[in-house]
């Protein structure tokens, strides 16, 4: 009827970072550095955000699990959009030449 309200919820989740924080937690020195978080207040440049993935500086910290950092390199070369963030100085550099 004109008078009903439809209601909608989308939740998106990410299982890549989903996948970084089950992975996170088996990392023994991330761990350590997060105790230290935790316990003393130090190393303020770590952080777990509100999903529970530990960050440093903002930035999201790979734990140290081979199978992970392969699927991420590979990821990151299959991706047209991925290119050394080097890139774009020295393309401005050769064009002034």
């Amino acid at each position: 009827t004109s008078k009903s309200v439809k209601l909608g919820i989308l939740k998106l989740t990410n299982p890549f970072l989903e996948n970084v924080k089950e992975c996170q937690k088996t990392d023994k020195k991330l761990m350590e550095k997060l105790a230290l978080v935790v316990g003393e207040g130090k190393e303020a440049n770590f952080k777990v955000n509100e999903n529970g993935v530990i960050r440093f500086r903002g930035r999201v910290c790979i734990p140290d699990v081979p199978e992970l950092k392969k699927m991420i390199l590979e990821e990151g070369h299959r991706s047209g959009l991925s290119i050394h963030p080097g890139v774009t100085k020295m393309y401005q550099d050769l064009k002034k030449l």
